[in-house]
């Protein structure tokens, strides 16, 4: 339970860390969208900078000429070689909130917009900023006043305009013309010859309001009414620039991703730290399960050598035990039921002592001295040891496969064939067969197989015999099969039970080590 909070804790302790993580991966993105806005925006004061310095350059007493405006507009909105801003729409406005000079994608601005200060969208974000050029006072206009002058051609005498040029009417011998240059002001009168004309006589009362702004020739014949309607709808008072938010998205989108990655690994770092931490807490827990097993196994081993010596000590007072009831069978006026006795006494006694042997085989620790050792001599060997039990029920036994050599405790190995043998010459019958074959598995490996033709071995016995005591014959003392799994064991090889086609068992140890 301890171990669990701690668990607990540790998982809690970096869910912790990672939301922090993620909300400082959020807050850092919304400082570099607040950036990139504060960029553009800064930007636009920049580009309106300009525009004004533009404005002050081309004006004269307070006019400008919307001809030599224009095309500084179209050449800001058209120019291609800045990669951070790209402008779509610029546009000055008058005190209505009308554009009196606009260049660009003019859907892109309305009323509605002109009365914010920003307007995001999708793909645009439009900037409205006051400029240099103030409002028309009852007096006229003020000394800063900037007026955008439109072009003589959008001037017409429908419109009540140039009235004083059209009563002067054509000059004798030829018709007036009226040119316009973008880099003279006045503008110039000239005849059919090409000479030029003198202006027309100023009317200073008239013709010059308060604000020392100085009208064109083609605005003389106006009143001051309409001039100063035409002033009011053409001075300048706001600025919209429409820029687009192509690189500001991109670079929103950039950091997104970036922060979601680093959010994305902090995660992962905290799931890499939690399993170490949950692993250790695992292994310190198995440490300590290993601890406790060392000690009862140290126990265990106390015990078993307890046990060995107490069986090793019983076996002497068996065998006396043995030795007395053979003579009391062997004396000559011993009566019948006596001797009977005796031979049931010895009988009993051997059986005792086979078990204490086995149990004494079992419970010795197992030291294998490996050494070349070659596997079916041996066999052969082994087999001749058991030639009289062997041949008592007339059995059959054949070693074939190779000649090849192992390394094993010769001792042992002996050992393990014996047990398995004697096993499966108990389980034939009468002429029944054993056969035993070494055969090659890889290039470092044998196999050795040991099968007969006897009963067989139940499919869920296949697994248990080889469990101390656990047996399926009457006489069997269940140690036989457990000694040869602990030695095979120790020489690190497998050892399972299969079925031998047609009939019997089939004994097969494998991961037998070849030697050099």
């Amino acid at each position: 339970m301890e171990l669990k909070r701690r668990h607990k804790l540790a998982a809690g302790l970096l869910a912790g860390a990672w939301l922090l993580v993620v909300g400082w991966q959020v807050e850092e993105h919304f400082l570099v969208v607040k950036a990139a806005k504060s960029d553009l925006r800064n930007r636009s004061h920049e580009i309106a900078n300009t525009l004004s310095a533009v404005t002050r350059a081309l004006r004269f007493r307070g006019a400008l000429f919307q001809d030599r405006l224009e095309p500084v507009l179209s050449e800001l909105v058209s120019n291609r070689t800045s990669v951070l801003v790209k402008l779509r729409y610029v546009g000055l406005l008058n005190t209505d909130g009308d554009p009196v000079v606009a260049v660009g994608d003019t859907n892109l601005f309305s009323r509605e917009i002109a009365a914010e200060s920003e307007h995001w969208s999708d793909s645009t974000v439009i900037f409205v900023q006051n400029v240099e050029g103030a409002t028309v006072s009852p007096e006229g206009l003020t000394n800063n006043a900037t007026v955008v002058i439109p072009p003589f051609s959008s001037l017409t005498n429908a419109g009540g305009l140039s009235r004083e040029f059209s009563r002067r009417g054509p000059p004798p011998g030829g018709t007036n013309t009226f040119e316009l240059a973008s880099s003279n002001f006045p503008a110039r009168l000239t005849n059919a010859a090409g000479e030029v004309e003198p202006p027309p006589p100023i009317n200073e009362s008239s013709d010059r309001p308060r604000g020392g702004y100085h009208r064109p020739p083609w605005m003389r014949g106006m009143d001051d009414a309409e001039f100063k309607a035409l002033v009011a709808k053409r001075e300048l008072h706001g600025l919209v620039l429409a820029m687009s938010t192509e690189n500001f998205r991109a670079v929103c989108t950039s950091d997104w991703w970036l922060r979601c990655v680093i959010a994305f690994f902090a995660g992962i770092s905290a799931i890499g730290v939690g399993l170490a931490w949950r692993n250790l807490g695992r292994t310190a827990e198995l440490q300590i399960r290993l601890v406790r097993a060392s000690e009862l196994n140290l126990h265990l081993k106390e015990l078993n050598l307890a046990a060995a010596g107490l069986a090793h000590e019983t076996r002497n007072p068996l065998n006396i035990i043995r030795g007395q009831a053979q003579l009391l069978g062997r004396l000559a006026d011993a009566a019948p039921d006596v001797r009977e006795k005796s031979r049931v006494i010895v009988d009993e006694t051997d059986k005792v002592t086979a078990q204490l042997t086995e149990f004494i085989n079992y419970s010795r620790p197992r030291e294998v001295r490996r050494t070349r050792v070659a596997l079916t001599a041996a066999c052969s060997e082994v087999v001749r040891t058991l030639s009289y039990d062997l041949g008592e029920k007339r059995i059959r036994t054949e070693v074939a496969g190779e000649a090849l050599a192992i390394e094993a405790d010769e001792q042992l190995l002996r050992q393990v064939l014996f047990n398995l043998l004697n096993n499966a010459a108990q389980a034939v019958a009468d002429g029944g067969q054993i056969q035993i074959e070494v055969r090659r598995a890889g290039a470092t490996e044998a196999v050795l197989e040991i099968r007969d033709d006897g009963a067989g071995v139940p499919p869920e016995n296949r697994a248990e015999i080889f469990k101390p005591y656990f047996t399926t014959r009457p006489k069997g003392t269940g140690l036989g099969l457990a000694v040869v799994q602990q030695i095979v064991l120790a020489h690190g090889w497998e050892i399972v039970c299969l079925p031998n086609e047609p009939r019997g068992a089939c004994f097969q140890i494998s991961h037998l080590k070849l030697a050099a």
